[in-house]
């Protein structure tokens, strides 16, 4: 079963986010909070659990469309191509923020991903989420934790998010209510940004 812990978002404790940070450099999967939708994620360097999460997402882990979340844009030429100065003004404005940004993925892409022309980017607005990543030393790949509910899409109570959740994954963070608004996508691989959803983040940014 998977342990719960509260981390809260104003000030989160070193000594816990440590605890997530062991389950993660173990393989391990782990529920957090974000500035948008609670995240299911894993250390982008275990292929093992990114297996797990592909298995548990259903999809097949080289087409899987995880997003990988960062600390800070200083994380960004590991993952991808050189950008020109339009697209990372984009970013700067916009981050951290409710934003997916897909980008060109670089040669330097974990294993797992090399065929990938592409990748989304995440730096959320949430200081835990930040705080476990910089810890980590490297993203977390994550994706949104849907609900089969056709009416509430995702589910915002983490002890609920806990109680469904327990048998498939090794630890669930608590960080108050998430929000029930997924990120807004946004490719930034053509010429022109493209929406390809819009959830929380405003589109002033483009």
């Amino acid at each position: 079963m998977a342990e719960f812990i509260k981390i809260y978002n104003e000030n989160p404790n070193p000594k816990e986010i440590e605890k997530v940070v062991k389950v993660l450099q173990k393989g391990g999967l782990v529920i957090y909070p974000t500035d948008t939708v609670y995240g299911l994620g894993c250390d982008i360097t275990s292929t093992k659990a990114l297996e797990k999460i592909a298995k548990i997402k259903g999809v097949k882990l080289e087409k899987a469309n995880f997003s990988f979340i960062c600390n800070d844009l200083s994380h960004l030429s590991d993952y991808v191509k050189q950008i020109d100065t339009a697209t990372y003004k984009i970013l700067k404005r916009a981050l951290p923020g409710p934003y997916t940004f897909i980008l060109p993925g670089s040669n330097s892409l974990p294993k797992v991903f090399k065929k990938r022309k592409t990748v989304g980017i995440r730096i959320p607005d949430n200081n835990i989420a930040r705080a476990i990543v910089e810890a980590l030393g490297n993203p977390i790949v994550s994706t949104s934790i849907h609900d089969e509910d056709t009416v509430l899409e995702y589910t915002t109570d983490p002890e609920l998010i806990f109680e469904k959740w327990q048998n498939q994954v090794d630890l669930v963070v608590d960080g108050g209510f998430g929000d029930n608004y997924a990120s807004t996508v946004i490719d930034l691989t053509t010429d022109e940004p493209e929406v390809i959803r819009e959830g929380k983040g405003s589109l002033d940014i483009l």
